[in-house]
């Protein structure tokens, strides 16, 4: 039975890919589908994670989840979407010895925003919560707040829970991974939505570049989040590629 692992965005859980997890399973194959660390109150962080902390987790997770079916020599399909892809990206690079083929779904990597600059609007929204925090101006602080997201160029910012997570995020998205996609030698698909503004649409035709054996899939009239606009959608064709490979 070949078997998919997916690993989901920031802030998402395994329960966000419910749907797909049933289309792909009802075709026969196995899907696992982790919540990756720090995203619920049972397995908050300790301390500050890097990229390479979620690839080590994520390759000690397979290797204990899916052990005998490593011990006979059988792979895994990997996907990820959003941050899980960058995880995906990485381990893809760095263990292509138990994988069959790689899914990046509007995944992110190859459009960092240095980490100062991030640092930078943390610290401004700090001294706006000051600011907006008197009477005359409190009705202004959604809006300053969803400005400095917006400057930041990212949603996830905004919803980060303390600065343990905030620090990690800064630490992940500083990182860009666009040389290591030349180096991914596993069949990989990526998935784009054609509206995605998270993870723009020239980053895909980046990985199709750059990825040479690779295969570029752009769903139109989809934002960042296929799994949950169109699951059947998106089943069908991460179990054309299970198929083919």
């Amino acid at each position: 039975m070949k078997t998919l692992v997916i690993l989901h965005g920031w802030q998402s859980s395994k329960e966000k890919w419910a749907t797909v997890k049933e289309k792909i399973e009802a075709e026969g194959y196995e899907v696992i589908v982790p919540d990756l660390p720090g995203f619920k109150k049972e397995n908050e962080l300790k301390r500050v994670w890097n990229l390479d902390d979620y690839v080590k987790w994520t390759k000690e997770f397979i290797e204990r989840v899916c052990s005998e079916r490593l011990k006979r020599g059988e792979k895994i399909f990997l996907l990820g979407h959003s941050f899980g892809g960058r995880i995906a990206i990485k381990f893809a690079v760095r263990y292509p010895e138990l994988i069959t083929g790689l899914i990046l779904c509007d995944a992110a990597g190859v459009s960092p925003r240095p980490k100062l600059r991030v640092a930078f609007f943390a610290f401004l929204s700090q001294i706006g919560n000051l600011i907006f925090s008197l009477p005359v101006l409190k009705y202004l602080r959604p809006l300053a707040k969803r400005f400095i997201y917006f400057l930041i160029g990212t949603r996830d910012y905004r919803f980060i829970q303390g600065p343990l997570m905030k620090e990690t995020f800064q630490r992940v998205i500083g990182e860009d991974l666009t040389s290591l996609l030349s180096q991914i030698k596993v069949p990989t698909l990526i998935i784009w939505g054609d509206r995605d503004r998270m993870t723009p649409l020239r980053d895909a035709y980046l990985m199709k570049k750059e990825i040479s054996n690779s295969k570029l899939i752009i769903l139109e009239g989809f934002s960042h989040v296929p799994h949950l606009e169109n699951p059947k959608l998106l089943s069908q064709k991460v179990i054309t590629f299970i198929k083919e490979n």
